[in-house]
């Protein structure tokens, strides 16, 4: 499609979204913008009102936080997966540590190195561990839960983040924790970020909340069930990728400012993992570096946040699709996190599917369970690398998924190679590590359209750790998430090879 083709795609879809009133409806809780059926979409639009009401819990958080660091706690450790960790991420990454607050480590990971390396970097005495679950189950953070406490048995080094009526609740009351904060339950994890399970650890870093969610409030208002589809950003963002993608441009590639860099880890598992099913998606692609206009094929969509500096006019020039969204600076990313999330749920309708439920995301863990239950991690065929590159055609997207520790050493290597192979197959590229983005681009790698080639980095963990009250190990767990995706992927009949990290550096 040409640019001006896909522009006028966007603008019948806007003048669409005007008609059948996409904007009210929305507001309304109307779940038919996306499905007859209303199972997990009345119950998930919490995230509309949130930043207005979460305005009443202002003083208590900040009363926390100072009570924590009065106390002589100086660091938190936030143990979550998905929904619950990558917004708090992106704070503690956004606006450093205020003086006298706790800096923040996420703890999303079963990787027994990478656990053991936060605790030697603490003093547990002066620590506390945030244990977030939406459901209150979460398999991860209950390990992290159940290890950590054996260290430190002592509630007051302990606080639960979750949704009333949980298991994790339960525990934290009969343990004794500093608190347990209960969130809105009409909420998603995925849309939770200006929730408890974004703001409770916000707080604590001193984030400035009142500017965080005064922005949130703006673009709520400028997304409202009253303006025009045209004049609301929201739906034209979300129109905009929704045509793109039916265009062939489903390859959405963020192009951020340095001082929100980290903002892309939330949005991409914001869009992977409400479009990512049925065979239809889009996949966000954060933290490529730009390359020369010739790099790309015609499946990609750029979007620029801010005056980034990225040498984005050439792009243009070139003919690429550009999306430019102004942006003032950080204390506006509150507004932006609504801004994505509007988005996001219109370009579900437009892609006629329901952004609020993670169906293939269950295939993972299911299997990660199987092989639990069996007591012994079973053996796979790793497959070659050359011939799964060669596989590779237009279109194609390439995904590495790096089961290895997440630290600057890893993060510096995989980016390397991941520049390399993009500019030779002239794909789009992501990097995820493991188990972490099962809880969201794992959802787009097996729900979504089967045009991944996937390579899987699996290293042994040279240390490990047992998890109280279990018959296995963190290594072991690890070992069987990595097992239990790469079977769940040949199930879906993706292609997918495992590798070691050299064998990839070799690539």
């Amino acid at each position: 499609m040409t640019e001006t083709g896909f522009q006028g795609a966007v603008q019948d879809r806007l003048a669409a979204f005007q008609e059948e009133r996409i904007g009210r409806r929305i507001w309304d809780h109307d779940h038919t913008v996306w499905r007859p059926d209303p199972t997990e979409i009345t119950n998930r639009l919490g995230w509309l009102t949130v930043a207005a009401d979460m305005r009443t819990h202002l003083r208590e958080l900040r009363a926390f936080a100072r009570e924590c660091a009065d106390d002589g706690l100086t660091a938190t450790v936030l143990a979550g997966m998905g929904g619950s960790s990558l917004a708090p991420e992106v704070f503690r990454e956004t606006f450093g540590v205020a003086p006298g607050a706790l800096d923040l480590v996420v703890l999303d990971t079963t990787n027994p190195d990478q656990i053991l390396s936060v605790q030697e970097s603490l003093d547990l005495a002066k620590t506390l561990f945030v244990i977030a679950s939406k459901s209150g189950t979460t398999t991860e953070t209950l390990s992290h839960l159940a290890y950590f406490w054996e260290q430190i048995p002592d509630g007051s080094h302990f606080v639960a983040v979750t949704d009333p009526g949980t298991p994790l609740g339960d525990t934290g009351r009969e343990r004794g924790f500093r608190q347990v904060f209960e969130a809105d339950t009409n909420i998603g994890g995925r849309y939770s970020a200006l929730s408890h399970f974004g703001l409770v650890n916000a707080a604590l870093v001193g984030v400035d909340l009142d500017s965080l969610l005064e922005g949130a409030v703006a673009m709520a208002s400028a997304c409202g069930p009253t303006v025009p589809a045209e004049d609301n950003p929201g739906l034209a963002l979300g129109a905009t990728m929704g045509e793109a993608a039916l265009a062939g441009m489903d390859k959405l590639t963020l192009g951020l400012p340095p001082d929100i860099a980290s903002f892309g880890y939330w949005v991409e598992q914001l869009i992977a993992e409400s479009t990512g099913k049925e065979g239809r998606g889009i996949l966000p692609v954060e933290g490529e570096d730009l390359g020369s206009p010739d790099m790309y094929g015609d499946d990609r969509l750029f979007v620029v946040t801010g005056a980034a500096g990225l040498g984005i006019e050439a792009m243009a020039e070139a003919g690429h699709a550009i999306v430019r969204i102004p942006f003032e600076d950080p204390t506006r990313l509150g507004g932006e996190m609504f801004r994505w999330e509007f988005a996001t749920a219109a370009a579900g309708a437009v892609l006629g599917i329901q952004p609020f439920d993670q169906p293939d995301v269950q295939s993972a863990k299911d299997a990660t369970r199987r092989i639990l239950g069996s007591g012994e991690v079973p053996s796979v065929d790793p497959g070659r690398l050359d011939e799964l590159l060669g596989q590779a055609e237009p279109g194609n997207y390439l995904a590495i998924q790096a089961y290895v520790p997440r630290n600057a050493d890893t993060m510096a290597r995989l980016h390397a190679v991941r520049m390399r192979l993009r500019d030779r197959l002239r794909l789009a590229t992501t990097v995820g590590f493991g188990p972490r983005f099962l809880h969201s681009t794992g959802q787009l790698h097996k729900g979504g359209p089967n045009t991944g080639v996937f390579v899987q980095v699996v290293e042994e963990p040279s240390r490990d750790v047992a998890i109280p009250g279990q018959p296995y190990t963190f290594g072991h767990l690890l070992a069987a998430q990595a097992a239990g995706d790469l079977m769940a992927l040949r199930d879906r009949g993706r292609r997918v090879v495992r590798v070691s990290f050299e064998e990839l550096e070799r690539a």
